[in-house]
């Protein structure tokens, strides 16, 4: 998987988890609130400490991980 500078992956910080770097914020809480229909700017307002290439980051850094999946058909 390619480098993402916005996000780290520490096992000191939730569990292991990828997190927007120096934060507690997972790729997760923001993809989960991407997929209920928050718009950028709603997280923003809820993590004024992000930004919108932070967003981007996390939304680019979960597709990467999804295309270097590895499929067992059975």
């Amino acid at each position: 998987m390619k480098k993402h500078n916005r996000i780290e992956m520490n096992p000191e910080i939730m569990f292991g988890k990828p997190v927007i770097k120096n934060t507690r914020i997972t790729v997760e809480q923001i993809m989960r609130k991407l997929a209920g229909e928050m718009t950028i700017e709603e997280i923003i307002t809820d993590h004024p400490h992000l930004t919108r290439k932070d967003i981007l980051a996390a939304h680019e850094f979960a597709a990467d991980y999804l295309a270097d999946e590895e499929i067992a058909f059975v």
